[in-house]
């Protein structure tokens, strides 16, 4: 049996505006219409004795990960919530021990959850024929046949062969080169990229981990046996999991591991790292560009244009990125996409919310837009979906009122409850437990006004939830 394990952890910050910390890229949909980690997981469809995923993810994106997981019509095994990042060898340290739990030893395939693979049948093919591999006690790690001399990859050099369907030994593994390296590493038809793509037993990962990094098996150990489980997620201990040292699959185990082997893949792979990578993968009109959004576009080419929110209008330009958010436009040349980063980490630095939230905010029982901010008042639009509430909750610095703009809502305000419904309003003292429910079939959307001393998200005392987030 074969477990996919989908690693759902990463900030995708290069892919700044559209992903965000609170709602990275495998959350978005990028090339198509469903999402990225929806992609991942349903491209495995139609493989023989597949079981359902582990997903590992942090514990703020849980929510979405399991409404994504829903809408797409896949039940994960689990979904595994990390307190704290700690790269990729605990996450998947993490997935093997759970799913020895029962007693087996399942073969894993380790797929990151933001990745494009164009040809799926060439994929599944391709995992199909390393299974002897992975049941004979190796670890396979997934190298992409280059098509360039690409400088924002590691490299995994192959060498000798063990059968005719292209696998070979991994001789060893290169941190990205400069280009005219990478030229020579094309040329030569024995390198290829790292894709983070792994098959393996769970105990052969295990055994060389306890080899060659035991302080960080011994914390997963820890950390699961510390664990809290409910209906929905399990939770690892947050104290044994955020002890755990921190390090990727190939510095723990692969490049040190005497057992690995790299399976070439041609498959129209890419790991949509950067605006020029989604451009490379996307549809382009007769002049190069991609147009997402409500674009008008006179004289341009080779470029990237999103517009989430507005229009957006281009004249007389080309390789350019563009994209607008709600609250952020970002312009670029394609040659420099991947100094994005460098904007984050300067909005992190000042401590800008644009660093790490959208405007929009996605919670389990909906979403909120703030539409207006002062010093001391908000504006927000709220969308409560059918059948779910906001947590029983008061505030201690702020009031709010609240008008009904579609749909019904149930309001507890104190000892009351009453019904609201299109143009009805009402108001919420300080200090006064307050909850809003969506009885109704259809979406309820409200506009909140908040006024008060201090308008901040942490003003929330909670005195129940459905959804487990009192102490969380």
């Amino acid at each position: 049996m074969i477990v996919p394990v989908i690693l759902s952890g990463g900030s995708g910050t290069r892919l700044w505006p559209l992903s965000r910390e609170a709602y990275p890229k495998q959350f978005l949909p990028l090339v198509d219409q469903n999402t990225m980690l929806q992609n991942t997981a349903l491209r495995l469809a139609g493989l023989a004795d597949v079981a359902a995923p582990l997903v590992v993810c942090n514990q703020e994106h849980r929510f979405m990960v399991a409404e994504q997981m829903r809408s797409a019509g896949v039940r994960p095994a689990a979904v595994v919530l990390e307190p704290i990042g700690r790269n990729t060898a605990p996450a998947v340290a993490v997935a093997a021990l759970h799913a020895q739990a029962a007693g087996d030893d399942p073969i894993l395939l380790v797929l990151p959850s933001d990745h494009v693979i164009a040809d799926i049948a060439g994929f599944q093919a391709a995992v199909r024929r390393v299974v002897p591999h992975a049941e004979a006690g190796r670890l396979i790690t997934f190298g992409i046949v280059p098509i360039a001399p690409e400088s924002g990859y590691g490299y995994i050099k192959a060498g000798a062969p063990l059968d005719d369907s292209g696998i070979g030994v991994v001789e060893r593994f290169v941190e990205k080169p400069d280009v005219a390296t990478a030229q020579t590493y094309l040329e030569s038809g024995h390198y290829y990229w790292n894709s983070g793509m792994f098959m393996f037993r769970a105990s052969a990962f295990l055994a060389e981990l306890e080899r060659f990094a035991p302080a960080m098996l011994a914390a997963c150990q820890q950390a699961l046996a510390t664990e809290q489980a409910d209906r929905d997620f399990l939770w690892l201990g947050p104290e044994a999991f955020a002890a755990c040292p921190k390090d990727s699959i190939d510095y723990a185990v692969m490049e040190k591991t005497a057992h690995a082997v790299v399976m070439p893949l041609a498959v129209g792979w890419n790991d949509v790292g950067s605006w020029t990578a989604l451009w490379e993968v996307g549809q382009h009109d007769a002049d190069g560009n991609i147009e997402r959004g409500d674009v008008i576009n006179i004289d341009t080419r080779d470029s990237y244009i999103d517009a989430a929110s507005r229009l957006v209008a281009t004249v007389g330009v080309e390789h350019l990125v563009v994209v607008e958010t709600a609250d952020a436009v970002l312009v670029a040349s394609k040659d420099r996409v991947q100094e994005v980063k460098a904007i984050v980490d300067q909005l992190k630095a000042s401590r800008r919310p644009e660093g790490s939230m959208h405007r929009k905010v996605y919670r389990p029982w909906g979403c909120y837009d703030s539409i207006d901010l002062d010093a001391r008042f908000q504006v927000k639009r709220i969308m409560v979906r059918p059948g779910a509430c906001i947590s029983a909750q008061m505030h201690h610095h702020r009031a709010e009122h609240w008008v009904v703009v579609s749909g019904t809502a149930r309001v507890h305000r104190g000892n009351e409850e009453f019904l609201l419904t299109e143009n009805q309003s009402t108001y919420i003292p300080v200090g006064v437990q307050h909850r809003l429910t969506n009885p109704g079939k259809i979406p309820l959307e409200i506009i909140e006004v908040q006024s008060g001393s201090y308008l901040g998200e942490d003003d929330i005392v909670r005195f129940e939830d459905v959804y487990g987030r009192g102490n969380r």
